[in-house]
């Protein structure tokens, strides 16, 4: 009996000079729900085996009665855990237990939305917002003016509820306002909304939607100048649809463009989803193209007279 305990004495120390020696092959968390251990326990290849942690934060070995809670603690507790109770129900004398993370998914953080490359990962040490956009590529051409972050949080009476955290782009990417650089744990969603658009329709250059990405400056004038300018037969009034009030209310308002272009009146500002319309002067059209017909007539009959006389 003496030589056994001699023996399994000199198999711990042995053990555990080689677990100090490996490196972990995983950053070192605590331990959540749905994570996957690597139990080995020395000399006892039947106990020694991968285990899922279930979604209660529990996991449970072959021999043993007793399951055990590992949600939230690191992998050096869990072997403590395990190997105690190997000794007290009498199945080894004082076990070597050792337990790794072979993966982790209890903490996913995902960024989808108007980024390069949505994804999701795992929280693995310090990560923040930035971070997560980095990882994902970065913002793409169509994102909007703020990142929503949501999380959960646990209230004052106990119950968990999810928060969402407004984040302007500006402040946190132009202007690098560390505050807005949230610390992610896991278990966050960052979403990038598509920038809201205005639209420019009619006797413009180049008619098309347009990104808002900032209300205060979004301006006739800028709508114009996006678009490339007025075509020649363009009116000397514009109108704005603007929806108010529900999906069916449209309305219609009338703005003086010859004036805002000569300065003569304030440019107007526009809102997201507005249609900026330009219509067409028809008479204008029409008269032009009736003098281009004269002068394409008269210089034929000049020619003509030209060519007779000759």
């Amino acid at each position: 009996m003496k030589l056994l305990r001699l023996m399994s004495v000199t198999c711990a120390l042995f053990s555990q000079t080689v677990i100090q020696q490996m490196p972990p092959s995983l950053p070192l968390q605590r331990v959540g729900a749905h994570d996957l251990l690597s139990i080995h326990v020395y000399g006892a290849p039947e106990l020694s085996r991968p285990v899922r942690v279930n979604a209660e934060g529990r996991i449970q070995i072959p021999m043993v009665k007793e399951n055990f809670l590992v949600e939230g603690k690191f992998a050096g507790e869990i072997e403590g855990m395990l190997a105690g109770a190997l000794e007290r129900e009498k199945i080894l004398i004082e076990p070597v237990v050792t337990v790794s993370v072979a993966e982790y998914v209890s903490r996913p953080i995902s960024v989808i939305g108007a980024v390069r490359t949505p994804l999701t990962f795992q929280a693995f040490g310090k990560v923040t917002v930035l971070d997560a956009l980095s990882r994902a590529g970065g913002l793409s051409g169509e994102a909007g003016g703020e990142i929503l972050l949501s999380r959960m949080q646990v209230g004052p009476e106990g119950k968990p509820s999810n928060l969402v955290l407004r984040i302007p782009v500006k402040q946190l990417i132009d202007q690098a306002d560390l505050e807005l650089n949230y610390p992610l744990r896991g278990g966050e969603e960052i979403r990038v909304p598509e920038a809201s658009k205005i639209f420019v329709v009619g006797n413009v250059k180049k008619p098309g939607a347009f990104a808002v990405r900032d209300n205060e400056d979004t301006t006739v004038m800028k709508m114009l100048a996006l678009s490339e300018g007025l075509l020649p037969f363009a009116t000397q009034e514009a109108f704005i649809y603007r929806r108010e009030g529900g999906e069916g209310n449209r309305n219609e308002i009338s703005i003086p463009l010859a004036k805002i272009m000569a300065r003569k009146a304030p440019d107007v500002k526009l809102l997201p989803n507005d249609v900026l319309y330009v219509p067409d002067n028809k008479n204008k059209r029409m008269t032009m193209s009736m003098v281009d017909r004269i002068a394409t007539f008269g210089a034929g009959t000049v020619s003509g007279m030209l060519v007779w006389r000759r």
